[in-house]
């Protein structure tokens, strides 16, 4: 494979300012051992694992009741266990650096009029306050928290009150209708809902009074409802504590020490193909994950203001408020990346100096094809890195945002299974157009064909073949174990199936190729989907892109290409040709489909994933409403559309 040219080289300056050059320095010393670079420190951190976790936590200098003896007690896939008896809270983590000088939370809507900061102190009081009003709800450990609100403040508090307590917390953007909240955090049985009488987006409020009353009465554990007014509508049912009252005054705030493990939250998959599966992760995996992550990783720190436009339901909201963990400055934003204008998201980076913004391929695209240039529009000056997560980033994008934005790229890949991710950037590695710069440290990152042989420069199916302390702790309702064990181990034994396609390269840099189990197989060659979506996509008349690959039952395969066209263009001869050549010449002769059929539009996931999978399975003849949960679907009119394409 011919190297590329990279499009962004760290200087000296950049490596030398970067909290990992300091953290392998220090590594160095500790440990008497060279890691010059980046590659030789992650060699070290997947082949010494315990040395790797305990450098993480002597560095960062993590907060717990109970020394530290040994790491890693049982190394094993799944059932690892970490830290044993160790005792410490995720909330600790965060008040250590409560300051003065700078905010903990900036909090903007889709008008500048709307924006609040909450300081240090307030976050304490206000976290203090509401953990006292749930003690006294019966609130203890292992009692569940749940949130039924949008991006705002009010959910970052109400999590760490939960936190503090030992609790359990699990949320839902309201933009998931009752029925779909209600399959998710309906599971946990939960004795406290914290909501909002309502949303704004798109320059609208959406009133979601009736929804609330739909979950209260599908949660008959609920003792207590807390509401947050948001619409400024008569928003008071009975039964119902206000936020006001419920952060009322002054409460000492002190964090009830934990196991290691003891659950933080339950975040769920997407839920598309069945009831979601709710995924519990434990506090101290997810400090030292998240510290990892965020500082060493994103190079994010005290003096940082990190915007990531994410919404509750999503694990990067998770990932956000991580940012606290290093004393940064969080963003959060509740409105419509688009509105009222498509750079809207690059004049809040603007306002608020962000130093790390995180954003979508999607939304990159919908800018490039609006002619947009933020460094010209906007005062970026603070921001460093531009972070690009929920499916591939084409080369093409990359390459926008350099010249349009004028940063590096720090593109991601991971998930809510690990509430992080398994490949990104680092300050001092370069980043190539189109890849993921490198695997993170301490992730035993491999690409296994067909038999699990380790492969490089092929595409193969991207595995982890040693533990991570964010791997989940288990299931929720899973009490064997089964569910756990096939959703990652059924495959290869032992080792972390997590169903991508991925290539490293001779550079140690990844291509992403799309889903594993959505891989299109043309005469038994696998090809990715997201190739064909980066060449598809860049054309001004194509908005968005679905290819299926569907096994037929006399023998034949069907690869369909669905298309929504922007406004105006229209799928004639010359487009269908134009599309046609744009694949052979960017990704190859076997990418070119069968047909091109023009979509009214594309559906996913409510994190923003293209529904391959599902549709897939209905090309191949199965019930659309066995496999799909329709309320879990952004678009839900749509399935019946494709339906009707069937061959």
């Amino acid at each position: 494979m011919e190297s590329p040219q990279p499009q962004w080289e760290p200087t000296r300056d950049d490596v030398r300012n970067a909290r990992i050059t300091d953290y392998a320095s220090w590594v160095e010393r500790e440990y008497s051992v060279s890691v010059p670079e980046y590659h030789s420190l992650w060699r070290w951190s997947v082949e010494h694992l315990d040395d790797f976790w305990r450098s993480v936590w002597d560095y960062f200098e993590v907060r717990s009741a109970t020394p530290v003896g040994e790491v890693l007690a049982q190394d094993r896939m799944p059932g690892a266990v970490w830290f044993p008896g160790v005792r410490l809270n995720y909330v600790d983590q965060v008040l250590r650096n409560e300051r003065a000088d700078r905010p903990a939370i900036v909090y903007s809507g889709e008008t500048a009029d709307e924006d609040v900061t909450m300081s240090w102190a307030e976050l304490r009081r206000q976290v203090g306050a509401l953990a006292a009003t749930l003690r006294a709800s019966g609130v203890g450990p292992g009692d569940r928290v749940v949130g039924y609100l949008p991006n705002i403040p009010e959910t970052v508090v109400a999590f760490l009150a939960t936190a503090s307590l030992g609790a359990i917390w699990a949320a839902c953007g309201q933009d998931y209708s009752a029925p779909a909240a209600l399959d998710r955090l309906g599971q946990l049985e939960p004795s406290v809902l914290i909501t909002a009488d309502g949303y704004r987006f798109g320059g609208k409020g959406h009133d979601r009074r009736d929804s609330i009353a739909e979950l209260r009465a599908g949660m008959p554990s609920l003792t207590t409802t807390v509401l947050v007014p948001r619409l400024g509508v008569d928003a008071d049912p009975e039964g119902v504590v206000s936020w006001a009252e419920a952060t009322a005054g002054e409460a000492p705030l002190e964090p009830v020490d934990v196991d290691f493990d003891h659950p933080l939250w339950v975040v769920f998959s997407s839920g598309t193909t069945g009831l979601p599966k709710g995924i519990v992760h434990g506090h101290g995996g997810v400090i030292l994950e998240h510290l990892k992550s965020v500082a060493l990783q994103m190079d994010i720190g005290p003096e940082d203001t990190f915007f990531w436009y994410t919404s509750p339901s999503w694990m990067m909201w998770n990932f956000q408020v991580a940012g606290l963990l290093v004393g940064a400055t969080i963003v959060c934003y509740d409105g419509n990346p688009g509105y009222p204008d498509v750079d809207s998201l690059w004049a809040l980076t603007a306002r608020h100096r962000a130093t790390v913004l995180g954003t979508s391929p999607g939304y990159v695209l919908a800018c490039a094809k609006a002619g947009v240039v933020p460094r010209r529009d906007h005062d970026l000056s603070a921001l460093r890195a531009v972070g690009i997560t929920g499916s591939t980033l084409p080369a093409s994008s990359s390459l926008w945002i350099a010249e349009n934005v004028g940063v590096p790229v720090a593109s991601i890949t991971g998930g809510t299974d690990v509430v992080s991710a398994f490949i990104g950037g680092a300050p001092t590695v370069p980043v190539w157009p189109g890849e993921l710069s490198t695997p993170f440290l301490g992730v035993a990152l491999e690409a296994y064909d067909e038999g699990g042989v380790p492969i490089r420069g092929d595409v193969g199916e991207l595995v982890i073949t040693k533990p991570m302390p964010s791997m989940p702790i288990r299931f929720w309702n899973d009490p064997d174990g089964k569910r756990y064990h096939d959703a990652y181990f059924d495959d290869f034994p032992g080792v972390w199936r997590h169903g991508d396609w991925i290539t490293i390269t001779e550079r140690g840099s990844v291509l992403m190729h799309g889903r594993s189990d959505s891989t299109l197989n043309r005469n038994g060659i696998r090809m990715g989907s997201a190739d064909i979506y980066q060449a598809v996509e860049r054309l001004p008349e194509i908005t968005e892109a679905l290819v299926i690959g569907a096994e037929q039952p006399d023998g034949g395969y069907w690869m369909p290409l669905f298309v929504v066209l922007a406004d105006g263009a229209v799928l004639d001869g010359a487009l269908e040709d134009r599309i046609k050549s744009t694949i052979r010449e960017q990704a190859s002769p076997r990418h070119v489909p069968d047909e091109i059929i023009a979509a009214p539009g594309v559906p996913h996931t409510r994190t923003g994933k293209k529904l391959e999978v599902p549709i897939k399975r209905m090309f191949q003849g199965a019930d659309a409403d066995r496999i799909l949960d329709r309320s879990a679907i952004d678009a839900p009119e749509l399935i019946d559309w494709y339906l009707q394409q069937k061959r």
